[in-house]
């Protein structure tokens, strides 16, 4: 296994720093035991009648649900650790668990739908738009592109392989439409959408800012869909999270440029602004704009960070979906605040270096972790090829940086 060897690879055990309270994000006394609101939310409370929602363990903190243990787990330097013995269970979890509630999420451009579990869990279901092997037409621009639940499942990989451990766990699972939504959804809008195409096939759109029509439908086999499931972070009246805009957001009009489009020392203003003006913000943006780049990701707007930890934190690499929709060309662009900045963590580097070498070469490394996913084969073949190409042409703008 490639990947084994390079989990356990020097670079991938760097010590993180010790993790005081302060640095937890929830805690949490290990005698006390929790149960969950019955509301499905994400909320939790103390209770003497835990023993009764939940299975007992040997201590408290046995009982909670594995999505409850990975909240619990998240502290200021990582979302997750690199040897999480949670995240095969959590994986299987979002794949298997039974789905006994499933409603559409407000807002955003696309269908999506929070699913909830027995055990009060909940995921983010985004349905298959598009086949594998079909790439974004050319003359489409970045944000009339579909969003695809096979980039939500190799974005959290990619990210883990990378050791950014920055995307919440995802799972592809192949879900029913009838049982698995249309029967157990108490969302009226949504029910209001469901119908049979003239192939006998279910289907249903939802309602949505864009692509929520009958021309947009998403229909069964007969009513088999695929899609990715992803762990919802904890509820942010719980773990408040902050949005920032990134400096580097394109125009999202289609003849006007951004600032950092036309200005070529944009760079240094951004340097004098805050929260880029001290700590690792910039540094942790321009991770985020590499695992754009090996992606062709052009929509990263926003990002957020968790409110208690403040600046000294990593930033969520949430909504991915638009990432892998071209193998045949590379956007440049993608890297631009790396180009202007020049700038890198030193750790970051050193393992990209580490992918382009033959023993841990990054398409086989992404291709061995995607086929444990029940939805393998996740991705085509030309887009695990193109991760080498691209991760080749980071190296190279890089070297370009430390030449001048």
């Amino acid at each position: 296994s490639k990947l084994a060897a390079l989990f356990e690879h020097p670079l991938y055990n760097i010590p993180i720093p010790e993790v005081t309270e302060t640095d937890k994000l929830f805690v949490v006394n290990p005698m006390e035991k929790f149960s969950l609101r019955s509301s499905g939310s994400d909320e939790w409370v103390s209770s003497s009648k835990a023993e009764t929602l939940l299975p007992t363990g040997k201590t408290a903190y046995d009982t909670y649900p594995t999505w409850l243990k990975f909240h619990v787990g998240i502290n200021r330097y990582e979302l997750y650790p690199r040897r999480d013995p949670l995240m095969p269970t959590l994986l299987r979890d979002l794949a298997t668990q039974r789905i006994v509630s499933s409603v559409q999420k407000s807002g955003g451009t696309q269908l999506k739908l929070i699913m909830t579990f027995p055990n009060y869990g909940q995921a983010l279901f985004k349905p298959m738009k598009q086949t594998r092997d079909q790439e974004t037409p050319i003359d489409f621009f970045y944000f009339s592109d579909f969003e695809r639940h096979n980039a939500e499942i190799a974005a959290f990989h990619l990210d883990r392989i990378l050791d950014f451990r920055r995307i919440p766990p995802v799972s592809g699972r192949l879900v029913n439409i009838t049982k698995e939504i249309r029967d157990i959804t108490t969302d009226k809008k949504l029910a209001k959408t469901f119908f049979i195409s003239p192939a006998g096939n279910i289907c249903f759109y939802g309602e949505c800012s864009y692509y929520c029509s009958t021309e947009h439908a998403l229909c069964g086999k007969p009513d088999q869909l695929e899609g990715s499931m992803a762990t919802l972070l904890p509820d942010k009246t719980l773990a408040q999270r902050r949005s920032w805009r990134s400096p580097w957001r394109r125009s999202y009009h289609k003849s006007k440029k951004a600032e950092w489009e036309l200005n070529p020392n944009y760079c240094a203003q951004v340097r004098e602004t805050p929260p880029y003006d001290r700590g690792h913000r910039l540094l942790d943006l321009i991770d985020m704009t590499v695992l754009d780049f090996l992606m062709g990701n052009m929509d990263r707007h926003h990002y957020e960070t968790f409110e208690k930890f403040g600046n000294d934190t990593f930033l969520l690499h949430l909504d991915n979906g638009r990432g892998f929709g071209t193998h045949s060309r590379d956007e440049p662009s993608i890297l631009a605040p790396l180009q202007q900045c020049c700038s890198i963590k030193k750790s970051t580097y050193l393992r990209l270096q580490l992918l382009a070498t033959q023993p841990y070469r990054l398409s086989d490394l992404l291709r061995e972790a995607l086929a444990t996913d029940p939805l393998a084969p996740v991705l085509a073949e030309p887009h695990l090829r193109a991760l080498d190409r691209r991760l080749g042409k980071v190296l190279a703008v890089v070297r370009r940086c430390l030449a001048r």
